[in-house]
C-alpha cells in the first residue's frame, strides 16, 4: 500500500512538473506569439533565386519581418481565366511585427491599405537583396527614387499590397546583357580590317615622305632666319622700347598727378550736390507753378501775335511805301535841290513865248 501511494505521489509530481512547465512556456512566449502581425504580399516579374521562407525581411537593415509564402499569383488570382491570360507573377507574402517597425515612425503607417497606398506613391518599395556570398537572398523595404513603375495587375490583393522594384542582381544582369548585345552587334571583324588599311595606307604615306628633303628646306628656313635675326637692329629697338618705357611712365605719373589732384578728388562730391540741388528745384512747387506760368504766357502772346498778323501786315505795307516815297523824294532832291527848297516853278503865262 506505501509502494502505491508513492507512485501515485511520483506521477502526481510528474503530471504537476509537466503543466508547470507548459505554463512558463506560454508565459514567456506570449509576448512573441500573441503579438499583432501584419500580413503584406508583394510580386515580382523575375527569378526569387535564394528566397525561402522563413527569409527575413529588413527595413534599412533592421529585420521587422518574415517570409511566408512564396508561391505564384496565377494559384491565388485569375482563376477564372485560361492559364495563357494569367500573369505569371512570383507571389511572395511576409508578415512584419507593427512594434518592430514602430508603426507611423518609420515607413508610415501600412495597417490600412489606403494609407499604405499613400506610402507607395511616395516610393516605398520591396526588393531582393543577395546575403554576402553564401547565395541566399532577404526581401527589404524601403523607398526608392525615382520609384520603378508599378507591375500591371488587374485584381485587389487580399493583403496589403507594397509593389516590388528590380533586385540590384538583375539590374546588374540587366546592364551586363546590353552590353553583350551592343558589343555582338559590332562589326570588329569590319573594324580590325579597316584598322589594318588605315595602318598599312599610314606607313606607305610616312615611306613615302623624303625625310631628307624636309630636313634640308628646315635647314635652310632656319638660316634665313637667322639672318634675317642679325640684320635686324637690335640696339635701335631697344632704344626705342626704353623710350617707350620711359613715355609710359610719364603718362603714368601725370595722370597719377591729376588723380591726385584735390579738384579731382572734389569732383564727384561736387557733382553729387550739384544732383542734390537740381532735385530740390525739380522737388520745388514754385518750380511747378513758374512752369505753368510761363506756359500760360506763351500761350497768350501766341494768341496775340496770331490775332495782330494783319494788322502787323498793313504796317508793314505802309512802312514800305513810305520807304519808296522817301527814296523818290531823295532822288528828285539830288536832280532838282531848288525844287526841295523853292518848290515848283510858275506857271507860264499866256501867250507868251519861251
Amino acid at each position: 500500500m506505501s509502494l502505491r501511494a508513492n507512485y501515485f505521489k511520483l506521477g502526481l509530481f510528474v503530471i504537476g512538473a509537466i503543466v508547470a512547465g507548459l505554463v512558463v512556456l506560454v508565459v514567456i512566449g506570449s509576448g512573441r506569439w500573441f503579438q499583432p502581425k501584419l500580413t503584406i504580399e508583394t510580386y515580382f516579374n523575375e527569378s526569387v533565386q535564394g528566397l525561402d521562407i522563413g527569409s527575413k525581411l529588413k527595413y534599412r537593415g533592421v529585420v521587422i519581418g518574415d517570409v511566408t509564402q512564396i508561391g505564384f499569383s496565377y494559384n491565388k488570382y485569375q482563376l477564372d481565366r485560361p492559364m495563357t491570360q494569367r500573369a505569371r507573377y512570383v507571389l511572395v507574402e511576409a508578415q512584419i511585427q507593427p512594434k518592430l517597425l514602430g508603426s507611423r515612425a518609420a515607413t508610415g503607417d501600412l495597417t490600412e491599405p489606403a494609407s499604405a497606398k499613400v506610402e507607395v506613391e511616395k516610393g516605398l518599395r520591396i526588393r531582393i537583396a543577395p546575403q554576402g556570398i553564401t547565395g541566399t537572398s532577404y526581401l527589404e523595404i524601403d523607398y526608392v527614387d525615382p520609384a520603378p513603375p508599378l507591375l500591371p495587375i488587374d485584381w485587389t490583393p487580399d493583403n496589403v499590397y507594397i509593389p516590388s522594384a528590380p533586385s540590384t542582381v538583375t539590374q546588374v544582369v540587366a546592364a551586363a546583357s546590353d552590353i553583350l548585345d551592343t558589343l555582338r552587334k559590332l562589326d570588329l571583324e569590319g573594324t580590325l580590317a579597316n584598322l589594318n588599311r588605315l595602318l598599312v595606307t599610314a606607313n606607305s604615306r610616312i615611306e613615302a615622305v623624303d625625310a631628307g628633303k624636309i630636313s634640308a628646306g628646315t635647314t635652310r628656313v632656319l638660316t634665313k632666319l637667322e639672318t634675317k635675326l642679325d640684320q635686324l637692329p637690335m640696339d635701335k629697338i631697344g632704344n626705342d622700347t626704353a623710350a617707350l618705357i620711359a613715355e609710359l611712365r610719364t603718362a603714368t605719373q601725370r595722370l597719377s598727378a591729376v588723380l591726385d589732384d584735390p579738384a579731382w578728388k572734389k569732383l564727384p562730391g561736387d557733382a553729387d550736390a550739384a544732383v542734390v540741388q537740381f532735385r530740390k528745384l525739380v522737388e520745388d512747387p514754385n518750380f511747378t507753378k513758374s512752369l505753368a506760368h510761363l506756359q500760360s504766357t506763351l500761350a497768350r502772346l501766341d494768341r496775340v501775335m496770331g490775332g495782330g498778323e494783319t494788322d502787323l501786315k498793313r504796317t508793314l505795307d505802309n512802312l514800305r511805301q513810305i520807304t519808296d516815297n522817301l527814296r523818290e523824294l531823295t532822288e528828285n532832291a539830288k536832280q532838282y535841290p531848288s525844287q526841295l527848297i523853292l518848290g515848283a516853278p510858275p506857271p507860264p503865262v499866256k501867250g507868251s513865248q519861251p
